[in-house]
């Protein structure tokens, strides 16, 4: 016989943990990386060689630079969780909800709107007006190619068999662009990711919340300290 114990149902696993998707500008981080570089190595040698108030002013221009410089090139990341946007952008940190996001906007910036109707701008997925126009220009391509073998099928049948040869391979490569679906920037297609996220998230209970914004003190703090000493150096000298 079964004792009551033996039919309890057996627990259930925890649910899996959805890591958040991180979004990051790879141009800008190699940026900031090398200009870290190039006021390091100017600074320090100023510090170590100069003479009089020299190295006083250039480790005030460091204390100055270095949190700029993270600031807006290490900086800037954007995490899509399951239930909320996350946006560290130079010297904020917002937080925003899916349920409280209205849309997520693509002009010369990339932007997310809160019901309340700020906008917050996306550092870290930069518009590239450049990249965007040789996307519309291989889109353009593609589809002058999918017509092209368009044509060569219809009239395969009546070229013979070189003909309707061509003609498949024309059908094929109309195939494979849809497939693949329109050429699209990189940021375009991060935006593109991001809309489905909140499309899927932004009814759900868990996704409620308020929009919490948060200033980057750590990067204020330094960077002001460092202007400060700076403008006491040059005023007394």
């Amino acid at each position: 016989m079964t004792t009551p114990e033996d039919q309890s149902p057996a627990p259930q696993p925890p649910a899996p943990e959805i890591k958040d998707r991180i979004y990051r500008s790879p141009a800008g981080m190699a940026g900031g990386v090398l200009l870290l570089g190039l006021v390091g190595w100017l600074g320090i040698d100023a510090i170590v060689a100069g003479e009089g108030r020299t190295p006083w002013l250039a480790l005030a221009v460091l204390i100055l630079l270095v949190p700029l410089i993270v600031a807006f090139t290490l900086r800037p990341a954007v995490f899509s969780g399951h239930d909320r946007l996350r946006v560290r952008n130079p010297f904020r940190v917002v937080v925003l909800p899916w349920g409280q996001v209205t849309s997520l906007r693509s002009g010369y910036s990339n932007e997310v709107v809160a019901a309340s109707g700020t906008k917050f701008q996306l550092w870290s997925v930069p518009v590239s007006l450049r990249a965007r126009k040789r996307a519309n220009q291989r889109e353009a391509k593609a589809a002058a190619a999918e017509r092209a073998g368009r044509r060569d099928g219809g009239t395969g049948g009546r070229d013979g068999g070189l003909g309707g040869f061509g003609g498949c391979g024309g059908l094929s490569r109309g195939a494979g662009a849809a497939v693949d679906g329109p050429a699209r920037a990189e940021t375009d297609r991060v935006m593109d990711e991001l809309r489905e996220r909140w499309e899927a998230r932004q009814k759900e209970e868990s996704a409620q919340g308020e929009v919490t914004v948060r200033w980057a003190w750590e990067i204020m703090g330094p960077a002001a300290a460092g202007a400060v000493v700076l403008a006491i150096l040059l005023g007394v000298g």
